[in-house]
């Protein structure tokens, strides 16, 4: 069906112009005749098509850049296939340029970075496969991954690649049972991991249940020396090396590649999630590459590009990163492993592209706006004076005077190291207040993306040139979109002015399906092909996509209105005094409360203008009166976002203790666990609600 559709477009085809995204040509129903006419519409970003001839709905929206057909290969270089045929590609065009970069010393002090180029990295690993197959490991075998980001991460995926072994990441953070769990499901036979101060426990951890995961035939150390690497007991079977070791090992008697091929697994991630076991998602070298070429397709980048790596590399965000970092070239300096210090190796490493999530970019919002209204009168005057006049000239289409920037804005830039160009937003939606904020700030390019380890990545991606904020863009080049009713939420694709319904995506950056799970994988991916996302989208103008909802993560109040919490904290997360919030509802209770997790400065600064003094900031956040004032705070944002009545939270407890991976209350993609924060505040969150029935009763009493 898709491919006599194909054939009617190409009949037209002379007619489009894809490659104008302002108001580029697009194919639409004649709804007389019903045949395809070509002209400008609403669908800038987007051509629709129908889902089938028999049909004639028009429903499914494909890239503007490339509507005929969608994208596997990068344009420029269709050879490059799989990950290997990217490094192969680079390393030769590139042999001399920087590639990875850390800060973080063999004696664990950190410095100036040090680099390693494209043809070194190479190098490394042809000699860590070749280590590999030397220690017996066959092609298809799976390698786990149980460290932080480091150069050594991404030299052994490479090598997982050139010889056709599997990739398995293994988050540290999910705890010794999802490892073991997923160690087993995999049947990993290779662990690298760490035997230095951050990561000391995933040893140990590995120590602990080393019987219990039989597969297990090798463990590499990564950063340890050679001669204090630690020996297991004569009863194990399981060999434990330096990387250096298994390095010079490799490089003194070097394998020929084992090159894969494009529908071959290149790794099996597994996905947390916020309940249950994990999922192994399986994605080969063709949905990787496909995804990337697709993602960027029309996105200039440079080999002169520097890039920081601090996302997890256990996550497909920054995996989809690091693949597009070597096919352009671009150097990618490490974290030194502290996110607190995420900022000071910004400035030492000055790079030119930024890929984030909102939780950072919020905590970066709010920091610049503090430290503006603690600066004086008179600079909280200045400042104000040219963010309107770059904002105004900037969403007018007009350059903005350089003297802001010099000012105002290249003091705030520098917190970034002061180059980057491109900012990008992922993993959950971004607050358009924050992104417009962010594009006056800092002056460069800011963009909001979509999608999930079960597509590769990337689902939408907003046009560079694209200025307005509150959406997520048009369609990934490399597949299509359709929106499917879900009736029991009242959204439909006949909703007017625009279309809803739930996300569904069909292309090549669609996963193969969970490892070993076919009745999850039937319920994810339809006899169509659709991947079913779960999460509730609205078709624009311009054809651009916005979340609105998620199919799963909504609940009803006691009065029957539905609840979408993480819309809801995505508008608290602009106030002064939250750093991270969830908000809890449920159909026995009319209203909803929230637990924040307090920004510290801003509540001891505003206790030191009330006068109210504390010997603990834990005192401070018991106190009413901080509670009414961070409650007053969140009430004035929810106004300005325009909140509907039953969304606002009627009462709040404020904890100093952050939402991190380690307490459980985060998932590796920096998404709340709602059901373990709803055990985790669950006498806060009777209390609160206790306490508005008081209240309630209170009232009514008072009006009788």
């Amino acid at each position: 069906m898709e491919a006599a559709a194909e054939r009617r477009i190409k009949a037209l085809q002379s007619h489009l112009n894809p490659s104008n995204c302002d108001e580029p040509s697009v194919l639409h129903p004649n709804p007389t005749s019903g045949e395809f006419v070509s002209g400008t519409s609403d669908q800038g970003y987007s051509v629709v098509l129908p889902e089938n001839l028999q049909t004639g709905k028009w429903n499914v929206y494909r890239s503007a850049r490339s509507p005929l057909k969608l994208i596997s290969r990068f344009a420029d270089k269709p050879e490059i296939a799989t990950l290997h045929d990217n490094l192969v590609q680079s390393a030769k065009s590139f042999s001399d340029h920087k590639y990875l970069g850390t800060r973080v010393r063999d004696d664990g002090t950190v410095g100036e970075y040090r680099w390693i180029t494209y043809g070194e990295a190479s190098t490394a690993r042809s000699a860590i496969g070749s280590g590999l197959v030397s220690c017996g490991l066959q092609k298809g075998s799976c390698v786990g991954l149980y460290f932080i980001n480091r150069p050594e991460w991404l030299i052994v995926d490479h090598a997982c690649s050139a010889y056709s072994f599997i990739s398995v990441p293994l988050y540290d953070t999910l705890g010794p049972a999802a490892v073991k769990y997923i160690v087993n499901h995999a049947s990993i036979q290779t662990i690298f991991c760490m035997l230095q101060t951050l990561d000391t426990h995933c040893w140990m951890q590995l120590l602990r249940f080393l019987s219990e995961i039989p597969s297990v035939r090798l463990i590499v150390v990564v950063g340890g020396v050679d001669n204090r690497i630690p020996t297991l007991p004569s009863t194990t079977a399981v060999e434990v090396v330096s990387y250096s070791k298994l390095l010079s090992q490799g490089l003194s008697n070097l394998h020929p590649f084992c090159p894969p091929n494009p529908d071959d697994i290149a790794t099996i991630m597994y996905t947390s999630g916020t309940t249950g076991t994990p999922k192994g998602v399986v994605l080969t070298h063709a949905n990787l590459i496909a995804n990337v070429a697709g993602a960027t397709y029309g996105a200039v980048l440079y080999p002169s590009d520097v890039y920081i790596s601090y996302l997890p590399l256990a996550h497909i965000y920054e995996r989809a990163n690091q693949i597009l970092a070597v096919y352009y070239g671009g150097a990618s300096g490490f974290y030194q492993g502290d996110l607190l210090k995420l900022l000071e190796d910004m400035a030492v490493l000055k790079p030119t592209i930024f890929c984030s999530v909102p939780r950072l970019y919020n905590k970066i919002y709010a920091g610049i706006m503090n430290a503006v209204k603690s600066s004086g009168v008179l600079r909280q005057r200045l400042f104000y004076a040219a963010y309107n006049a770059k904002k105004q000239a900037k969403f007018s289409g007009k350059k903005s005077s350089p003297m802001w920037d010099r000012l105002v804005f290249n003091r705030i830039k520098a917190m970034l190291g002061g180059r980057v160009r491109s900012m990008v937003s992922g993993a959950s939606p971004l607050s358009p207040d924050v992104m417009d904020f962010l594009r006056v700030c800092f002056g460069c390019q800011v963009v909001e993306g979509y999608g999930m380890t079960e597509t590769s990545c990337v689902i939408t991606i907003m046009d560079e040139q694209d200025i307005l904020s509150g959406h997520v863009g048009a369609p990934n080049a490399a597949c299509e979109i359709k929106l499917v009713d879900v009736p029991e939420m009242n959204y439909t694709t006949e909703d007017q002015p625009y279309p809803r319904g739930e996300i569904c995506v069909r292309g090549p950056i669609v996963f193969q399906g969970y490892y070993k799970d076919e009745a999850q994988t039937r319920e994810t991916i339809d006899e169509d092909g659709w991947l079913h996302t779960g999460d509730i989208g609205l078709w624009v103008p311009g054809g651009r996509l916005r979340i609105i909802d998620r199919k799963k993560n909504i609940f009803k109040l006691a009065q029957g209105e539905y609840i979408a919490p993480e819309k809801i904290e995505n508008v608290y997360a602009t106030s002064k005094f939250v750093a991270q919030i969830f908000v809890y509802g449920d159909s026995l209770n009319s209203s909803l409360v929230a637990i924040v997790s307090v920004e510290q400065e801003m509540l001891k600064a505003w206790a030191a203008a009330q006068g109210i003094k504390c010997d603990h900031l834990q005192q401070l956040c018991t106190d009413q009166r901080a509670r009414s004032a961070v409650l007053a705070d969140m009430d004035a944002v929810g106004r300005a976002a325009q909140l509907r009545g039953f969304e606002f939270a009627k009462a709040v407890t404020l904890v100093l203790e952050p939402f991190t991976l380690e307490n459980g209350l985060l998932t590796p993609t920096f998404k709340i666990k709602r059901p373990q924060a709803k055990a985790y505040f669950a006498k806060a969150i009777a209390d609160m609600y206790a306490e508005l029935s008081a209240s309630d009763s209170s009232s009514q009493k008072m009006k009788l």
